[in-house]
């Protein structure tokens, strides 16, 4: 029988226990389809020696204990893929649980691919297998089956085997540092924090009309201080194409703003129409010198092509060799930019990426490198040159 946590004096006993303890392995179950902020339905935790279901939806429960366990400094806390999970609870309790580990990360960088999934993980270290049936569940229903809480929790039990292998392995292959990188990105709480002022970006406008852009980066954040404040989803507020429309034609009455595609009469004539009249007055009054630009994309310069797919063998052939995920070191944009700059600001050439690849990928730019194939030709291989294209 699954242990439920429904009581804050059953929470504050569990979570003075798990204080002792080195790690916690910690999940979530949420729904958000129908609200801004993700409501939170279950958080299943394991220790080393116990494992609950906390159900942070129970009457009169205080997830205080919760939040002190998760904000610990001695207890490390074990997510995989914890980006959803950690801007939940940054959300619930104003922090980001610290320390933490996130094992989807650890295993990319120990040779389990892309992006690896937890029933792939569970089955590879902890010899578990996952039923994923029950993964569509709505959680904010109760009462909930045993059969699905026993499901959320094998979320974090399965994923206590798992961290104790990575952790044991990154310690072996000297590669803890590596993750605790990365680990200082998912900490910082500007990660999951964007401004309402800076969210305009994410909407892919096509136009690079300065006057444009000023009006959609006005209207774009009223949309999301209003979606955050009434914890509605921003589609329900305005539609991404109606806010594109209204950047396009900026509407200066009423009536024009009551032809906009998504908006009804009774809108434009409402309070949210007051408040989209009044952003894009705010935008038309901006001087041009204050108005947002896109930054042209950049193209990798001319007769650089080649390199560029040089490096792209190279950082497969460097991967596979140092046997980690190929998406965590470098991307294709990363690629063109060291191409293009020996000094280019891309994470590849900083940090223990630059000992995989970076440097790797400067010295094959300066002729100081090669490849070739093995006499099988099965396989590419890197060849030291002198830099006058001997090998050395």
């Amino acid at each position: 029988m699954t242990r439920v946590i429904s009581t804050t004096e059953e929470l504050r006993d569990f979570c003075d226990v798990q204080a002792k303890a080195e790690f916690v392995t910690v999940d979530t179950e949420f729904i958000r389809e129908k609200t801004f902020w993700p409501q939170l339905c279950l958080v299943q935790m394991a220790g080393p020696d116990e494992a609950a279901v906390i159900d942070p939806m129970a009457d009169g429960i205080d997830l205080s204990p919760l939040a002190a366990l998760l904000t610990n400094p001695k207890v490390l806390k074990i997510f995989h893929a914890a980006r959803q999970d950690v801007e939940i609870f940054l959300h619930l309790f104003g922090k980001v649980p610290a320390p933490l580990f996130d094992t989807q990360v650890a295993a990319m960088v120990c040779g389990f691919g892309e992006s690896v999934g937890y029933e792939t993980l569970a089955a590879k270290l902890a010899r578990a297998r996952i039923d994923k049936s029950l993964r569509f569940t709505d959680w904010a229903r109760r009462p909930l089956s045993d059969r699905q809480l026993s499901y959320a929790l094998s979320d974090v039990t399965h994923l206590r085997t798992a961290y104790e292998k990575l952790a044991s392995r990154l310690e072996k292959d000297g590669r803890a540092a590596w993750v605790a990188e990365e680990m200082a990105q998912l900490a910082d709480p500007n990660t999951y924090i964007v401004p309402p002022e800076l969210f305009w970006p994410r909407l892919k406008p096509r136009s690079t009309n300065p006057r444009f852009l000023a009006v959609l980066r006005e209207v774009a954040a009223w949309r999301e201080r209003e979606a955050r404040e009434r914890d509605l989803p921003r589609g329900r507020v305005i539609r991404d194409e109606s806010l594109i429309e209204i950047a396009a034609h900026a509407p200066k009455s009423v009536d024009e703003l009551a032809q906009v595609r998504g908006l009804s009469r009774s809108q434009a004539e409402g309070k949210w129409g007051v408040a989209l009249l009044a952003a894009v007055a705010t935008a038309q009054a901006l001087p041009e010198s204050d108005c947002p630009r896109l930054d042209p994309k950049s193209e990798p310069p001319k007769g650089v092509g080649p390199l560029v797919e040089l490096l792209r063998v190279l950082l497969k052939t460097a991967c596979d060799s140092e046997d980690v995920a190929q998406k965590l070191v470098a991307s294709q944009s990363d690629l063109e930019a060291i191409a293009a700059d020996d000094a280019a600001d891309v994470p590849a050439l900083h940090g223990w990426r630059f000992e995989v690849f970076g440097q790797l990928a400067l010295e094959l730019k300066h002729g100081r490198l090669g490849l070739t194939c093995t006499p099988d030709g099965k396989a590419v291989r890197m060849l030291k040159l002198d830099g006058n294209g001997a090998s050395v």
